[in-house]
């Protein structure tokens, strides 16, 4: 599996963007699409991600009822809506995706297939 992230850009407090992922090769059903982040000094840790199987999505604390993650089958592609940026969002962020663990699903250690990420820049 093959990952592609775009849509990384500089933004003001308050603002909105929309990142990408593009993927090639198979996934399967006990799999899940996810969005991680990294700050720079800080771990990866994950943000949302989305179950290959039924499209059931989970979100990390801080960025609930800001983020929305989606996926367009058709397209094979897996979308991060970011509303409400603050300067805490600043980061580069990646897709990945690997297997799928309802009881934790954005722990890092599960995906095996990472994008190179793109960068998201959020000025005060």
């Amino acid at each position: 599996v093959q990952l592609v992230e775009s849509g990384g850009n500089l933004v003001q407090t308050g603002g909105s963007l929309r990142l990408s992922c593009a993927i090639s090769g198979r996934i399967s059903d006990g799999n899940a699409i996810g969005w991680f982040r990294q700050a720079p000094g800080e771990a990866r840790h994950g943000i949302a991600c989305i179950s290959a199987r039924d499209s059931t999505t989970y979100y990390g604390d801080a960025v609930r009822g800001r983020f929305t993650i989606s996926s367009d089958n058709a397209k094979k592609t897996v979308y991060l809506e970011m509303d409400g940026l603050t300067p805490e969002d600043t980061a580069v962020y990646y897709c990945a995706v690997g297997r799928f663990v309802k009881a934790s699903p954005l722990q890092p250690p599960w995906y095996d297939s990472w994008g190179q990420g793109t960068q998201v820049t959020v000025s005060s």
